[in-house]
């Protein structure tokens, strides 16, 4: 498929609902059942995988090679498959981890579609609650537990002041610099949780937060919510402004007045 041809948005969507179902089944049999759990990092550090982490991609994978061969392939678990062709689906298939070992339903698969690098598709499902979100354009939509789906859209809040801010750990903020802009954001704001990564940014489109904050994302981590988040009304950026795709120090707003005052925050760091 050339550059000059795109696939049309709801195509692409369809696979990623495919590729959603493919995997639910999958990571599901793992879950709240005793797991084995792997450590990737070194030392110290604690990042963990298990099986349903590398069951739940080589789903995907085997989905995507039936669906899209031509594609590329980004995941967090088995690396970059490279490709010619202008799209590279950017799959995380256990996005909080943590979550999934420790019980809590608040992790999802990241299921995400870049178009010459900038994300175009984007969708997070939670197979344990049969909850789906999803966004191609023009806007966001949330298949709730009932099996209905319904668009959402992101709460408007212009002020700190008024703002429920969360992020899925303070320990994300490793710099002074950053621990420092974040304690001054959190000092400001209504409110302030922890936890829930990938579900927080879809809270976030749904209107529940307002404000995210994070540091050291990978692309994985925030590809499929890039769409989700600007398809129901809000944005999402680095701390610099920029764009998001390539992940690092990241902030998510519903309104984007908020997201202003955050950058002048944030910029201290």
């Amino acid at each position: 498929m050339s550059a000059s041809k795109p696939l049309p948005p709801s195509r692409l969507l369809s696979s990623a609902h495919d590729l959603a179902d493919a995997s639910g089944k999958v990571i599901l049999r793992h879950f709240r059942k005793p797991i084995a759990v792997d450590n990737k990092a070194g030392g110290s550090a604690f990042d963990p995988v298990t099986e349903a982490d590398r069951a739940g991609e080589r789903a995907i994978r085997r989905r995507l090679a039936a669906l899209h061969p031509d594609h590329g392939i980004l995941g967090e678990e088995l690396g970059h498959q490279r490709s010619a062709s202008p799209y590279t689906w950017v799959i995380d298939p256990i996005d909080g981890t943590r979550a999934f070992i420790t019980g809590m339903p608040l992790w999802g698969t990241l299921i995400g579609v870049t178009h010459d690098g900038v994300a175009r598709v984007g969708m997070m499902d939670q197979p344990y609650t049969r909850e789906r979100i999803w966004s191609a354009g023009g806007s966001t939509v949330w298949r709730s537990v009932d099996g209905r789906s319904r668009k959402v859209k992101t709460a408007p809040c212009g002020r700190l002041v008024d703002a429920r801010l969360t992020s899925t750990s303070p320990d994300l903020f490793a710099k002074p610099s950053e621990a420092a802009a974040f304690a001054e954001l959190k000092a400001r704001a209504r409110l302030t949780r922890f936890g829930g990564d990938c579900y927080a940014y879809c809270l976030l489109a749904a209107g529940h937060i307002d404000i995210v904050v994070e540091s050291g994302l990978q692309p994985y981590d925030i590809v499929a919510l890039i769409p989700i988040i600007e398809g129901a009304g809000g944005i999402v950026t680095t701390w610099e402004g920029g764009r998001a795709e390539n992940g690092g120090r990241i902030v998510a707003c519903g309104d984007r007045r908020l997201h202003a005052t955050a950058l002048e925050i944030l910029a201290k760091a």
